[in-house]
């Protein structure tokens, strides 16, 4: 079960739950979140810094929350605080301990969850040979997948859930894990930090936080092309091989 695995596995949950909120209110947010947190800021003050540790957990912690900004959130934070609206230091702390918080709630939600879900034979979605995928999968890749699902959106919110599942042991998953979070806070806060007030940049946020959102789900859109076309080469191998015995027969 790869990270494109993960994400055919969890498409029809998705679905569902983003089925429930507008994609155009999502967008809008996203493309106006420097706005948003401006007023946040007005009504909140140092408040918004809970707020912002709420959102960032829910979006790694809780299934149900893939849609959520994570990138873009960072990103517009570091810019404002670059402008003297938020203290880099606490931002930073706050965004790692949200992320490292949610994902390991996540994991023990799967790995306590997991086994009892999945473990009936015919199922499609709940089928048990989906645990046996998963427990072997992050056996053999675990660690890699969970630093590079921290830079994928909805798959981040999957990956701890799915390693969990998975009984991916603890101690690696925790290591990877704090190792993917302090590499893509790290990153997206300080492009914000540095960028983010570029007069440029700073007069085209929206598209800066479309790019983002483009640029970040390209592994996953390369990933679910690339296994398209490796089980599609896979059906037409066998129909070779046999023109080829039938051929030497004649």
């Amino acid at each position: 079960m790869s990270i494109c695995g993960t994400s055919v596995y969890v498409a029809s949950w998705v679905e569902e739950v983003t089925n429930m909120v507008s994609i155009i209110d999502i967008l809008n947010f996203i493309l106006n979140i420097s706005d948003y947190l401006k007023d946040l800021i007005k009504q909140y003050g140092t408040g918004t810094y809970l707020i912002l540790f709420t959102i960032i957990f829910c979006e790694t912690g809780l299934v149900v929350f893939p849609y959520l900004p994570g990138d873009s959130l960072i990103f517009a934070a570091g810019a404002l605080a670059a402008s003297g609206y938020f203290n880099p230091v606490v931002l930073f702390i706050v965004f790692v301990a949200a992320a490292m918080i949610g994902d390991n709630t996540n994991y023990w939600i799967g790995y306590f969850v997991g086994p009892k879900i999945f473990k009936q034979e015919k199922s499609r979605l709940f089928n048990k040979k989906y645990l046996d995928q998963a427990r072997e999968f992050y056996q053999k890749h675990g660690g890699k997948t969970v630093v590079i699902a921290r830079f994928i959106p909805i798959i981040r919110t999957f990956a701890p859930f799915v390693a969990g599942i998975g009984s991916m042991r603890y101690p690696r998953f925790f290591a990877f894990e704090l190792l993917g979070t302090l590499s893509w806070v790290s990153l997206m806060l300080s492009m914000g930090f540095w960028f983010g007030n570029i007069p440029f940049v700073k007069e085209h946020l929206e598209i800066v936080f479309l790019a983002i959102i483009i640029i970040s789900f390209m592994p996953l859109i390369g990933g679910i092309l690339y296994d398209r076309l490796k089980k599609r080469s896979g059906r037409r191998a066998p129909r070779r091989r046999h023109d080829g015995s039938g051929s030497s027969e004649e």
